[in-house]
């Protein structure tokens, strides 16, 4: 098996944190740069020199590399297709269609995937046919009034995972929350962390008066808990924070600033797609 190890990176110094945890694993990592929220997954499926891709957000960061190979291995023996977080099915903030696995870190046994897989069969998919079956068979618990079972578009990728999940086994991982409220801890298969996933990380490319203007609540707040929760990363794997020289930050910043100007007429174009959803979605809800 071919094992390369994904990430979907806006931020090139938060990828780089993030990637300097993965040295030991000795897998090759792909950042993959300026892609949809759902459209990386078809670039990995279309890398055929990979067979199982471990998707880590750079906003995640590995603790204990030999757990990881142990989820890896595990999957592979098992025939699992994907593991990951489930995205809902508690009181956590996420609180989406606990099917769905939220991509900040998967397995993806992608040579399973690819055994059915085509771009028509993810237009095609019919998530109300396979939603009881599914249901009954999701092994966690599901705490009162989190059962969003009904939630097909929270998130552009979940399409590609709820059609998964009907047509391949679906490793479901436990977490529980950081100390700090948000940060997430994920255990494999045998009970054991291996990383800790911060979410927020939008607020950390922003310019700082940008986030006090627009998230005066608490986003300023997020970018120092992300960078404590980095900080305590590299001190449970005693490996020394790295400190960036000029030349990095400067590379960092050209690259912050492509990405914007990439991004910004991205989402542009989506405002049709989100207006148009927005607009049936309001339609069906009953009038009371």
């Amino acid at each position: 098996m071919n094992i390369k190890v994904y990430s979907r990176s806006f931020d090139l110094r938060l990828y780089t944190l993030s990637r300097l945890l993965c040295r030991e694993f000795g897998w090759q990592c792909v950042r993959l740069t300026d892609q949809s929220a759902d459209g990386y997954f078809y670039t990995m499926l279309r890398d055929t020199g990979c067979d199982i891709a471990v998707n880590v957000d750079e906003d995640c960061f590995i603790t204990n590399p030999a757990a990881v190979k142990e989820l890896v291995d595990y999957v592979i023996e098992k025939g699992y297709a994907n593991a990951g977080c489930a995205d809902g099915g508690n009181q956590g903030f996420r609180n989406g269609n606990p099917l769905v696995t939220n991509p900040f870190f998967n397995v993806l046994n992608l040579r399973l995937i690819r055994t059915k897989y085509s771009p028509e069969e993810i237009r095609n998919f019919q998530y109300n046919q396979y939603k009881q079956t599914l249901i009954q068979q999701y092994p966690l618990p599901v705490e009162a009034g989190c059962d969003n079972f009904n939630n097909t578009d929270k998130e552009p990728y979940y399409t590609f995972f709820l059609w998964l999940a009907a047509n391949f086994p679906v490793l479901y991982l436990t977490y529980q929350t950081h100390a700090d409220g948000r940060t997430t801890i994920l255990y494999n298969q045998n009970a054991t962390p291996f990383c800790m996933h911060t979410w927020f990380a939008r607020f950390y490319s922003m310019p700082t008066f940008l986030v006090k203007r627009f998230q005066k609540k608490d986003g300023y707040r997020q970018k120092k808990r992300i960078d404590a929760v980095i900080a305590e990363a590299y001190a449970i794997r005693n490996i020394p924070k790295p400190d960036f020289s000029f030349a990095d930050n400067l590379r960092f910043t050209a690259d912050r600033s492509l990405r914007w100007i990439i991004k910004i007429p991205q989402r542009i174009a989506r405002w049709p797609l989100k207006l148009k959803k927005h607009i049936t979605r309001s339609k069906s809800i009953p009038a009371t």
